[in-house]
């Protein structure tokens, strides 16, 4: 109605636009703007323009500055200045809590967890000894930050060893796998955003560690001594295998797997579902599991979707061939 204004970001939501009684309008940069509206902001990029909007209008869920009486410090914990720690929350002896950080009820805070200020700690967050979190993080619920690593060893060479180096299982047998303790911690830099139901293990020695300004989202897996770049996006149900690297403005496609000890280099981009079996240099757009060069991904789905096809034609030319043999035998 009147009250509403609409934000234009696509041509073809313009017949909608001139269908509603709308009469403001943010517009993307090129679009015609209907007669019907009397009042236009145009913008260069719109969903830059979107989400500069959706702050203003975003409702946060408030938690009281301070902390609450069913909340547990143990000795030691040092607050920041406004900082609100929600009702049930336990933080443990020497972790530090920056400026302006809100934790909400029921967050497990690690002992010596340094959290930068400004964070936003969601309920169910749980947060392992010695993790160490930069300036404004958000972490979003159930997520586990700092929980051990999947590292084992067997006592004799075990069935994965053999499979690498032979290409074969062999007499191999894992008959029993010895823990390896997750001595290191992790880090997380300025501006980093974990989904729900996320986990980032902790390293083997040195600490796994997420760069500034790169957003994780939900039911992704970190594994222990993986080294992620900043500003990169990891969606959905990635999961990277342990001591591997991704560098600065990696994008992974959802369900997208990556190896242990694989190098995915600088801007990387792999589609949904990619397998990365081995390192990429930087720049590279795959897709596929094994993951290959979007161009060669397609080729290959094409070239898969003929097959029927040609084992027809393969099927009939063979039976031609057949009946010539046949033809020449009775000559």
């Amino acid at each position: 109605d009147d009250a509403d204004i609409a934000l234009v970001m696509d041509k073809g939501l313009v017949p909608l636009l001139q269908k509603a009684e709308i009469k403001a309008a943010i517009v993307m940069e090129g679009i015609e703007v209907p007669s019907s509206i009397r009042a236009a902001i145009v913008v260069g990029r719109s969903r830059l323009a979107m989400a500069k909007l959706n702050h203003l209008f975003e409702e946060h869920v408030e938690v009281a500055k301070g902390v609450h009486k069913t909340a547990i410090l143990e000795e030691g914990v040092v607050l920041g200045k406004d900082v609100a720690i929600g009702a049930m929350s336990y933080i443990a002896a020497g972790a530090e809590i920056g400026d302006g950080t809100i934790i909400h009820p029921q967050v497990y805070v690690g002992p010596q967890v340094v959290i930068g200020p400004e964070g936003l700690i969601y309920s169910g967050v749980r947060i392992g000894a010695r993790v160490k979190i930069g300036a404004r993080c958000i972490l979003h619920f159930n997520t586990s930050i700092g929980a051990d690593g999947f590292s084992f060893v067997t006592p004799e060479v075990g069935s994965v060893e053999t499979a690498k180096a032979t290409g074969k299982v062999g007499e191999a047998y894992n008959v029993s796998l010895v823990r390896i303790a997750s001595l290191g911690a992790v880090e997380l830099g300025d501006d980093v955003e974990v989904g729900a139901n996320s986990s980032i293990d902790r390293g083997t020695i040195i600490s796994t560690s997420v760069g500034n300004g790169t957003k994780i989202d939900n039911q992704v897996q970190i594994g222990h001594n993986v080294r992620v770049g900043e500003n990169c996006m990891l969606c959905g149900r990635v999961g990277i295998a342990g001591s591997a690297t991704l560098g600065d403005r990696v994008v992974l496609g959802g369900a997208t797997g990556v190896a242990d000890h694989v190098t995915v280099g600088d801007d990387t981009v792999c589609m949904a579902m990619s397998g990365i079996a081995r390192s990429l240099p930087p720049r590279s757009l795959v897709g596929g599991t094994p993951a290959r060069p979007r161009k060669k991904m397609i080729e290959n789905m094409f070239n898969l979707s003929r097959i029927k096809a040609l084992i027809k034609k393969i099927e009939a030319l063979s039976s031609r061939v057949e009946a010539l043999e046949d033809q020449k035998l009775e000559d």
